[in-house]
């Protein structure tokens, strides 16, 4: 078995009856065995000289519960398929969110979303519509200041956790017809920066965030509301929050992801890490499980990514002539 030995000491950091929540096609593992078999082996099969990367790092207490979030990257070659995914030989960042709520020292219950999508850019089978935003490999926080090593002044810790609710009620006051309704500038700096999934991308200051994430959204899922939160935790100038799913909606409106309206109701399992700068939030790193999202939508990205490899492997079918029939 590759790395068995990294494997046990990945899996130990897990309660043995660890509830583990993943993306799709991973979703949930009962147990450390579990997870290790359907998660660890494979990935670090994949990645044999995988190393972690942490951007952010926080804790805290969240309805009784001791919390701990982190964001950032596992860096490595990628020398075998991973869940599909053609390995590069190369080296790949593959971005991570998670949650962990411990107990006696090891984790009960996480969340983890890890950027598929992302990972199938690299490899050169993009199964998706073009994003609107940059997609590129997101970077730390600008002040590298998100691993903290001392405590944090729980003042500011509750500073920022009280500016990111203050954001997220004037999101939920949206009245359908203009943004402006949600008086986001209250909020946010002139320049901040939004990183989102794959599929999104990155974007930076209100316009360029209506244009990427927010207008192509809310045309999609006008109805939307949130609700179904693991954590939502607060540490100095950090805040991190995860919903399962965390949003509900109705795909009526067409444009996100480049997708006409399906009509389905859907559950969009999210992860938010924001940095707050002074009285107003400066970054904010996000994650969506868009491949569990699509799957509700009746798209199986797996499988356009292997149609996509299949094109892009064969020549014949590949060439000018072929698509001409």
């Amino acid at each position: 078995m590759p790395g068995t030995g990294r494997v046990e000491a990945l899996a130990a950091l897990s309660a043995p009856r660890v509830a583990w929540h993943g993306p799709r096609p991973l979703d949930d593992c009962d147990g450390r065995d579990e997870l290790a078999r359907r998660f660890w082996v494979p990935l670090l099969a994949a990645l044999p000289d995988l190393e972690r990367r942490d951007d952010v790092v926080l804790a805290g207490e969240w309805r009784g519960g001791t919390w701990v979030g982190a964001t950032g990257h596992y860096v490595g070659l990628f020398v075998a398929d991973w869940l599909g995914i053609p390995a590069t030989g190369g080296v790949v960042t593959l971005r991570y969110g998670e949650f962990h709520r411990l107990a006696d020292g090891f984790a009960v219950e996480s969340y983890v979303i890890v950027d598929l999508p992302d990972l199938m850019r690299q490899a050169g089978v993009w199964p998706l519509a073009p994003p609107l935003g940059a997609t590129d490999r997101v970077p730390g926080p600008a002040t590298r200041d998100g691993v903290r090593t001392t405590s944090a002044d729980p003042a500011e810790s509750q500073a920022s956790l009280a500016l990111v609710e203050a954001m997220i009620a004037g999101l939920m006051r949206y009245d359908g017809r203009s943004l402006d309704s949600m008086e986001q500038w209250r909020f946010w700096h002139p320049e901040f920066m939004w990183y989102g999934p794959a599929g999104i991308g990155t974007c930076r200051g209100q316009a360029d965030y209506r244009r990427v994430h927010q207008q192509p959204f809310l045309t999609a899922f006008p109805d939307r509301v949130g609700g179904d939160h693991k954590c939502r935790i607060g540490e100095g100038a950090y805040v991190g929050s995860t919903g399962w799913p965390s949003v509900r909606a109705t795909h009526v409106g067409g444009g996100f992801l480049g997708l006409p309206p399906t009509g389905r109701r859907i559950g969009m399992r999210v992860m938010d890490f924001w940095r707050r700068e002074g009285g107003l939030l400066r970054e904010n790193w996000v994650f969506i499980d868009l491949l569990d999202l699509l799957h509700q939508m009746g798209i199986d990205v797996l499988g356009r990514m292997r149609a996509a490899g299949r094109l892009r492997d064969d020549p014949v079918t590949a060439s000018p002539g072929a698509a001409r029939g």
